[in-house]
């Protein structure tokens, strides 16, 4: 299949780990949208092109709200961290690709990553360096599954969901859409994420998590805010 010309969606330090990674899996850049004056994807480009690698053409194509500017022959992928602005990315991606204004999501996986050919990827998926996804997995559109992240069989990790750099999940761990896994967390077999949810960095996860709730610490607790402020 050919690789098309891939649009990076963001300009931060997320968008940079997407560019290289893209890069070094054999895709073309054909640039990034940004709202930022001097995003860090120029930075990285100079620094790039200093040494040595090419990445000619990747420039700044425009601010976020340019997304029809993508052509219908191009690929392009969401790299921006923020939960709430990727969702509205992804609507209104997702209108402007059902008139056929604009090409399709591509998923990025980096070269060190391994991934079960029994796993099942959705579209615009970043899989970060030395990940894993293990057998019967199931990614659903426009995860982010970060650095060293472990998904072992049978889980199933929901639409733009982030799973953050160096987290665990057991067999059968269900993760909702939108949700966040924070750095570094475990999370025992089967259990399962709400809509929305955050976890906490390190935390270890025993029990369900409610949709929209905060749990941290170990084991992971509801998260108390102080009710004095």
């Amino acid at each position: 299949m050919q690789i098309k010309e891939l649009v990076i969606i963001g300009g931060g330090g997320h968008a940079t780990v997407v560019a290289e990674a893209a890069r070094l899996a054999g895709h073309q850049l054909a640039g990034f949208l940004d709202d930022e004056a001097h995003p860090a994807l120029a930075d990285w480009s100079i620094s790039a092109e200093s040494q040595g690698l090419d990445i000619k053409g990747f420039t700044h194509l425009g601010r976020l709200g340019s997304l029809a500017a993508i052509a219908p022959s191009q690929a392009w992928i969401i790299a921006v961290g923020g939960l709430a602005l990727r969702r509205k990315l992804i609507a209104q991606l997702s209108i402007l690709q059902q008139d056929s204004r604009i090409g399709s999501p591509a998923s990025i996986i980096h070269p060190s990553a391994s991934v079960s050919p029994t796993a099942n990827l959705g579209s615009g998926v970043f899989v970060g360096p030395m990940a894993v996804i293990h057998s019967r997995a199931r990614i659903a559109d426009h995860a982010i599954l970060n650095t060293a992240t472990v998904i072992e069989h049978d889980c199933q990790i929901g639409e733009n969901s982030h799973i953050a750099p160096g987290s665990v999940l057991g067999g059968g761990v269900h993760v909702g859409p939108d949700a966040l896994i924070g750095l570094g967390s475990r999370l025992l077999p089967t259990i399962r994420i709400g809509t929305g949810a955050v976890i906490g960095g390190g935390a270890v996860v025993v029990r369900d998590v409610a949709a929209g709730q905060t749990v941290v610490g170990v084991p992971a607790a509801p998260l108390r805010r102080d009710r004095g402020t």
